[in-house]
């Protein structure tokens, strides 16, 4: 049985108390990620999703909108440290201040041809043919049409396989450390919900409860939100939902919804809360708020191991249509992995065709999200309730704990 520690200790570097142990973290990512690509016969991996160079070599580094993918990378193999390929512009503080990191690759922007051409066929393929992998099986995640052209180019005699799933695989256990990292990261996430709940006033626009939870999330030491903007939405803006903040004004009895979340670390915190702003509430958004609620409930104690993902998401639906409001959900799941990327596989209750079962294990954990929404309420009927879970080999454990709205709950 392994022990998962239980709250969050705080984000200092502190002598008076163990906390965490960053070195064994970085390793033991790194290890466990080998000791798959020896089970499935992965020679090399060559990534270049953000998610998956922080987990091989927890490089943070300045994130450019819509770059996903040609401004980072990583190589690895099944023995030896990985090679971090980054923007030229981050050189000296890798070099100064990353001593775990002894083979980096200062690369362009790959979107040039030229640039991407000159990282593939010499930096990659020298790396490559001095490791003897060059004719092997490689795992490839999220890529260009000319990354791929020039992977093809230069390694005619590969074989290619998904190194994007068996990376989700590969990190959906969660070691200690990490479980230990989400705490905080949730700690943090219910300090700005709380924050953002806080300011949700009669007379507030949207757009100013934003800011008052990103300075909370910045000065707890978070990286940034789960999204690139954060989702404040208030009134008939959740019903159906608007997923960013505006200069709507939030008027007296509108429900008003926060997703922010944290990043720390690398890892996401995720929780989602609603409340109604002055009141009193109307009838049909206490119905929505407490069917969620139950739903809510009922979903996560289905989150332990013997249970699937399609076992939990029936009880989600079952409350709803227990109280006619099964077709009221988004056109969405209802919850997703949550880790070092702040949405991935599994999916809990995916409308979309495809989507895979999944038992759950413990280390796992989610982010568990249901939204329903009824239109034309005054001051809207849109409501989500979002808790970040652990599943453990007993009880699912609960790692946000920002409060719900008690106003909004009916009692049996």
């Amino acid at each position: 049985m392994t022990d998962y520690p239980t709250w969050a200790r705080g984000s200092m570097m502190v002598d008076w108390e163990h906390r965490i142990d960053m070195d064994r973290m970085r390793r033991e990512r790194v290890e466990k990620t080998q000791a798959a690509m020896k089970e499935k016969g992965i020679d090399a991996l060559i990534l270049w999703k953000d998610e998956n160079v922080r987990y091989l070599t927890s490089a943070r580094v300045i994130m450019i909108q819509y770059r996903s993918s040609t401004t980072y990378g990583v190589l690895l193999r099944q023995e030896g440290n990985p090679t971090l390929l980054a923007s030229s512009g981050e050189a000296h503080r890798i070099e100064e201040c990353m001593p775990w990191i002894d083979d980096y690759v200062p690369i362009g922007i790959l979107e040039e041809p030229g640039l991407v051409e000159h990282t593939v066929g010499t930096d990659i393929k020298e790396r490559f043919d001095e490791w003897g992998v060059s004719n092997g099986t490689i795992g490839l995640d999220g890529h260009t049409f000319t990354q791929r052209a020039m992977i093809e180019k230069y390694f005619p005699e590969a074989t290619f396989v998904d190194g994007e799933q068996f990376m989700y695989m590969s990190r959906v256990q969660k070691t200690p450390d990490e479980i230990a990292c989400l705490h905080q990261a949730c700690a943090i996430a219910d300090a700005v919900t709380i924050t953002a709940l806080n300011h949700a006033e009669p007379g507030v626009r949207e757009f100013d409860v934003a800011a008052e939870a990103m300075k909370t999330l910045f000065t707890h030491g978070g990286e940034f939100g789960h999204l690139a903007s954060p989702f404040v939405a208030s009134g008939e803006h959740m019903a159906p939902p608007t997923r960013f903040p505006t200069d709507k004004i939030i008027r007296n009895a509108d429900i008003v919804f926060i997703d922010i979340g944290a990043c720390w670390n690398g890892y996401f915190g995720d929780c989602g809360r609603a409340k109604v702003a002055g009141g009193p509430p109307h009838p049909m958004q206490k119905k929505v708020y407490t069917t969620v609620y139950k739903s809510l409930k009922a979903g996560i104690e289905k989150m332990r191991p013997g249970y699937t993902n399609d076992d939990s998401a029936a009880e989600f639906l079952e409350v709803a249509r227990s109280a006619g409001l099964e077709d009221n959900f988004i056109k969405l799941f209802i919850g997703h992995g949550c880790g070092i990327s702040p949405n991935e596989p599994p999916y809990v209750g995916e409308v979309m065709p495809g989507a895979e079962s999944v038992e759950f294990v413990p280390g796992m954990t989610f982010a568990i999200e249901p939204l329903i929404f009824v239109p034309g309420i005054p001051g809207g009927a849109g409501v989500r309730i979002e808790d970040h879970i652990l599943i453990t080999e007993d009880e699912p454990v609960y790692m946000t704990r920002a409060p719900y709205c008690e106003e909004l709950i009916i009692q049996d």
